[in-house]
């Protein structure tokens, strides 16, 4: 009791100390009470202290408020408090969601959501709307390379192989390959997964070198520079197929089909191998919704709903763009290794 009534005494002095009430002034704000205690405590300690007047408060806040005009992010933090709420939630999830940020963060309120959203789009304005057209990535990729050739230029009859297409497995030959045929669908799940990822590299190779071998003036022409890009296109859809073929993570129905496709491929049997291609990419599944039991009887053709007769184009679109890839590559392989015209797709067209 003696401690707090101490305390009392030591803020009643301070009140008339420091003039906090008058007779014209009957009251007095607790932060104004709070600053006189922590000033009467420094003078107790030992520290000089200077009492500012309103004036002299607004000078010091106009001296040492920093440049902002360089820093939006730092000006958007001194004002936020005065900034409102002008989109709704929901919008603000869409916004977020668009540039690939989290909708919420932890503890985080939807006014703490919205004020970081627009931090985000003051530092990066711009945001990749939509689907990517790739073919036009890969021409704009390979119109800079001839651009950067120009600029740094080469000497008269000098050949310029910089800008050529990567060429894969150099050293191996359709005749090794055609070998490895009868290993093939045998039950030796990795070693169909190497002989697969070996001959469409080898077909990427095949079409690199032709590429390669064209005339300077047919590289330069609008023709030549889209085979280009579709041949770039392709290597970077198949990115995932080869990812997974080298983890031995392909999934079994996949690996089936395209093991069915290679050896046909490599015996020749092109008509066979679209017809393989047909099966896994489009698939003959008569109940796609997945309804197999009505009633106490099962339903017709439920024989036939399994993942083999299922479209593996409709899964996801990276399995579609590497399928899109493995029929570019069949029809460079019925172009580069010929056989009779019985056997292949579309003969008068190649």
């Amino acid at each position: 009791m003696d401690i707090l009534k101490a305390e009392i005494a030591r803020k009643r002095k301070i009140i008339e100390d420091k003039n906090l009430v008058d007779d014209s002034k009957k009251f007095f704000k607790r932060a104004d009470l709070a600053r006189m205690e922590q000033e009467d405590y420094f003078i107790r300690s030992g520290y000089k202290v200077q009492r500012e007047t309103p004036e002299s408060q607004i000078n010091k806040k106009e001296e040492d408020e920093p440049s902002t005009s360089a820093n939006p992010v730092l000006e958007l933090e001194l004002t936020e408090e005065k900034l409102p709420m002008t989109l709704s939630r929901q919008e603000a999830v869409r916004r977020l969601r668009e540039r690939g940020e989290p909708i919420r963060l932890f503890a985080e309120s939807d006014y703490d959501a919205f004020q970081r959203l627009r931090k985000i789009e003051i530092l990066t304005p711009e945001v990749n709307k939509g689907l990517r057209n790739d073919l036009k990535a890969a021409m704009d990729k390979i119109d800079l390379q001839y651009l950067n050739e120009i600029v740094g230029g080469t000497e008269p009859g000098e050949v310029d192989t910089q800008h050529d297409l990567k060429v894969h497995e150099e050293n191996t030959t359709i005749e090794e390959l055609e070998a490895l045929r009868s290993s093939l669908g045998t039950g030796d799940d990795n070693g169909d997964q190497d002989v697969i990822d070996k001959f469409l590299k080898f077909l990427l190779g095949v079409w690199a070198k032709d590429l390669n071998s064209r005339e300077d003036h047919v590289k330069r022409s609008v023709q030549g520079k889209l085979a280009s890009a579709t041949h770039s296109q392709t290597e970077s859809y198949l990115k995932p197929l080869f990812r997974k073929l080298r983890k031995k993570s392909l999934p079994a129905d996949i690996k089936e089909s395209i093991t069915d496709i290679i050896k046909f491929m490599l015996e020749r049997e092109y008509v066979k191998a679209n017809d393989s291609y047909l099966q896994m990419a489009i698939g003959n599944a008569p109940w796609p919704i997945g309804v197999t039991m009505v009633g106490i009887h099962a339903r017709t053709g439920r024989e036939k709903i399994f993942s083999k007769h299922v479209a593996h184009v409709l899964n996801d679109e990276t399995q579609r763009k590497y399928i899109q890839g493995l029929k570019r590559l069949m029809t460079i392989c019925q172009k580069h290794f010929t056989t009779v015209p019985s056997k292949c797709v579309e003969y008068n067209a190649l």
